[in-house]
């Protein structure tokens, strides 16, 4: 007799927000379908994609995994990179499936490059220098190629080109339906992870033409929209067609919302005193300005750290000034405006938020800002505050949510690292930490 098999789904709607999904439902009954029964959850912080697809893929917090933003800099040399899967510093779902001889596929999941050996295929998301860093085992490169795959999309021209835009994102759902007509139909797995990264994409850029009915592009991101329902309605279908026992996660790894301004945390810093510039920036990502008259410096988005002399190589901040500075800092972010509104909605404690083997890499303050105002932290803005081309932000709040289990979201408040805490529970496997987190 063959064993049974409980196999579970998880679809990652990268970046939709609970209240824009209901919005956009009656337009798009796929989604409708999940969105009737959906609740929302709260996004790690910081809101970035990196930090929470990785609190999904580890079901842990970045004070366990480590991954606290986009970049990481190095405190000896002051050089800023682009975090990878070589900063994770727990072991994966992927590989605790694995060590019990149950097998993953998993499609677009950020932050997975350089791919490394698991039990099962995995086409790894963004930020993937190229396919061949993505892609385990070696014999998928072949198969994709063939069929036009790409990791990620070309927004450069997102700004000012929109039509462009949506022709990019039209290519890129493609490849997705090409590498799910790969990974799929054998069956032969446990654990299928499709991740569609393309409406953070499109609502970073074009955010209120997706909201206004008035907005001259409205309708051109509804048709997008409408192929990327499409999408979603043929990996539904795939997954009624699957025998029971059988359940079904969606989620999104963070919400979205209207930008306002972008603000430069760093310029902030630096019109403050906190941040003195060794000489003029080559490029945003040039942090070997830092000078070490510095007191304070900021990574993306509002990740503060205090110059400290035994955490980076000119930092002149001892242990005893460090709780006074940390709360000047705090009341001069907090005391931010623009045009009489405030900037900053908190301005955590990283030593509360952060806790695990990671912590101590932790940023000292994590800035949380009101609706509107999209955090950044370049090295060569002039100006604290600016349009530079999106006009959609992260939230960390109303991020999609889904289980067909049912149940999960009643009276508790949960994060993107319990729907990973969800995948291990489904096949009997504690987690590392403990439950889902209150």
């Amino acid at each position: 007799m063959t064993a049974v098999r409980p196999r579970l789904v998880v679809l990652g709607l990268d970046g939709l927000p609970l209240a824009l999904a209901r919005v956009l439902a009656p337009r798009l009954p796929n989604l409708a379908r999940l969105a009737a029964q959906a609740g929302c959850i709260e996004a790690e912080l910081p809101e970035l994609s990196p930090v929470n697809w990785t609190s999904f893929f580890t079901a842990e917090g970045p004070g366990e995994h480590g991954v606290y933003g986009f970049t990481v800099l190095d405190p000896a040399s002051y050089s800023l990179r682009i975090a990878n899967f070589r900063d994770v510093r727990v072991p994966t779902i992927f590989d605790r499936l694995g060590e019990r001889g149950l097998a993953s596929r998993v499609l677009n999941l950020p932050n997975m490059a350089p791919a490394r050996p698991l039990r099962g295929m995995l086409v790894a998301g963004f930020v993937a220098e190229g396919l061949e860093s993505a892609v385990y085992p070696p014999f998928l490169l072949g198969p994709l190629k063939a069929a036009g795959y790409r990791v990620e999309p070309d927004t450069t021209r997102g700004a000012a080109e929109p039509e462009y835009l949506l022709d990019e994102l039209r290519r890129s759902l493609a490849a997705r339906r090409a590498a799910l007509d790969l990974l799929w139909p054998d069956l032969a797995w446990d654990l299928f992870v499709c991740v569609l990264t393309e409406t953070d994409r499109l609502f970073h850029f074009l955010l209120p033409a997706v909201e206004r009915p008035e907005h001259p592009l409205h309708e051109a991101c509804l048709a997008f929209l409408a192929r990327w329902d499409e999408l979603l309605g043929e990996i539904l279908a795939r997954y009624d067609a699957l025998p029971e026992p059988k359940r079904l996660l969606a989620l999104a790894d963070h919400g979205f919302c209207a930008l306002t301004q972008e603000v430069d945390v760093n310029r902030v810093l630096v019109e403050t005193g906190f941040l003195r510039l060794a000489r003029p920036a080559r490029d945003e990502w040039d942090a070997g300005v830092i000078g070490p008259e510095s007191r304070a410096f900021a990574l993306d988005p509002g990740r503060i750290y205090l110059h400290r002399q035994v955490r980076f190589a000119r930092g002149r901040v001892v242990r005893a000034d460090a709780p006074a500075l940390a709360r000047d800092l705090r009341d001069v972010l907090l005391g931010l405006t623009f045009q009489g509104r405030r900037v900053m909605n908190r301005v955590l404690d990283g030593r509360e938020l952060y806790h695990g083997r990671a912590a101590a890499d932790a940023p000292d303050l994590v800035c949380v800002p009101e609706p509107g105002f999209d955090l950044k932290a370049k090295f060569d803005r002039g100006l604290a505050f600016g349009l530079h081309g999106r006009f959609g932000m992260h939230r960390p709040e109303d991020a999609f949510f889904y289980d067909s289990a049912g149940g999960f979201l009643a009276g508790r408040p949960v994060r993107v690292r319990d729907a990973g805490r969800l995948v291990l529970d489904h096949f009997g496997i504690g987690n590392l930490s403990g439950g889902i987190t209150t």
